[in-house]
């Protein structure tokens, strides 16, 4: 018995050795302490645990190199359990009695909105990993996931175009809350410019955690009866899995009426039969099926890392967006403190800008310098039968955000901070 637990461990440790996480020695008092801030339960698990473990994953990889500034980070992981009261609970938490130096969290634009008070109250420092609505700017935060200039627009205009199916009629369907009914005001506004009718327009909104999609599938289809229709989904969190069986239970394929996700990648597919959303389509910034060396590693990296600690289902672990932009986002903060010489709140914010990274998206990214977005490409991908993306168009190279949208009344001139 103990001989193989001892084989066990001596694997274990063979597999983070490959990876290049042989841990290193540092003092007790040699650590920096980083806040993790995912919900690990709730309706919002299915996405942001991965986020949590890739994180972790990031940490390992940096403190096998020597750590930041020769100091180890320590994680600290709290789960706010899908609950957006709770985030602000656990974003004090952290800042005030962790005293961590930066916190990499949140998945919704609802929790992101609940801890926001916190961080600008206690100085805390914020990186969000995920594509949001815009029309926010903080201090206090980095947004490393996509504005809707970065995802949104895009999507809609392939839609519209020759090569996406010409569509001319819109179901905008998401979860009710702040991303997708800011997103699809602009969206709407979008539509009007390129003169779309509100008759041609449907705008539709389940709660969190909603699982009977039968009634609004049907509806989709009667809806599609009137002209080639596309459905721009900014559904969240576990209800995808419900959405997209009915889609498959209804017959309503790619060809018939497309669907295009701002909210689902390879993560949310492992839990489909994703045989029958074959030609649907997701808009991101990544996806694991981009070719180039710096992705390659990141996806050898995470899969050795998720046998070595025996993440479930390990076997079949992929690589998303928001993970790839929580691992940017960890590796630029550190190369920020390293050039500030400090974690001092202050000080690593007026590093941040410029800082620029070798991503697996396939670009060097930069974080901008006025507006605390990163300037990412953009991706439009089909559902693969293997649950991963077929890219279908993508744009020249990196795009420079629009956190105040041109579709916004009021937002003219503005800019940054």
């Amino acid at each position: 018995m103990k001989r193989r637990l001892a084989l066990k461990q001596l694997t274990a440790m063979s597999l983070l050795a490959m990876s290049g996480w042989m841990p290193q020695v540092f003092a007790a008092e040699d650590t920096i302490k980083v806040g993790i801030l995912h919900s690990l339960s709730g309706t919002m698990a299915i996405s942001e645990t991965s986020l949590k473990d890739v994180a972790l994953m990031t940490i390992d990889e940096i403190n096998a190199n020597g750590g930041v500034m020769g100091k180890k980070l320590e994680a600290v992981v709290v789960d706010p359990a899908s609950n957006w009261p709770l985030f602000a609970e656990k974003s004090r938490q952290l800042l005030s009695q962790d005293k961590v130096a930066v916190v990499f969290g949140c998945w919704t634009s609802v929790s992101r909105k609940s801890v926001l008070p916190v961080f600008k109250e206690l100085n805390g420092l914020l990186f969000y990993p995920v594509q949001y609505e815009g029309e926010e700017l903080e201090k206090n935060v980095f947004y490393t996931g996509a504005a809707p200039n970065q995802q949104a627009i895009p999507a809609v205009e392939y839609l519209m175009s020759e090569d996406g199916g010409g569509a001319k009629r819109f179901v905008l369907l998401g979860t009710d809350y702040v991303y997708p009914r800011t997103t699809n005001k602009i969206l709407r506004a979008f539509l009007h410019s390129k003169g779309v009718k509100d008759s041609d327009i449907d705008e539709v909104y389940t709660p969190f955690g909603h699982s009977d999609y039968q009634t609004i599938v049907a509806n989709i289809k009667k809806f599609a009866t009137g002209g080639k229709t596309a459905v721009i989904s900014t559904i969240n969190g576990d209800s995808n899995v419900p959405f997209y069986k009915e889609l498959g239970n209804a017959g309503l394929k790619a060809t018939d009426v497309p669907v295009v996700a701002f909210s689902v990648g390879e993560e949310e597919l492992r839990g489909v039969d994703t045989k029958p959303l074959v030609g649907h389509l997701a808009a991101w910034n990544y996806f694991q099926s981009v070719k180039n060396p710096v992705n390659e590693e990141f996806i050898k990296k995470w899969k050795a890392y998720a046998k070595a600690k025996n993440l479930p289902n390990a076997s079949t672990v992929v690589t998303n967006d928001p993970m790839e932009a929580t691992y940017v986002g960890i590796h630029m903060w550190k190369q920020a403190v390293e050039q500030a010489k400090t974690t001092d709140v202050d000080k690593v914010i007026a590093a941040m800008g410029g800082q620029k990274f070798n991503a697996p998206d396939g670009y060097t990214i930069e974080m901008d310098k006025t507006n605390h977005h990163l300037h990412k490409p953009v991706y439009i991908g089909e559902i693969k039968a293997d649950g991963q993306f077929n890219v279908v168009w993508k744009s020249k190279g990196p795009i420079r955000a629009q956190p105040w949208s041109p579709y916004i009344p009021g937002n003219e001139g503005k800019q940054g901070l």
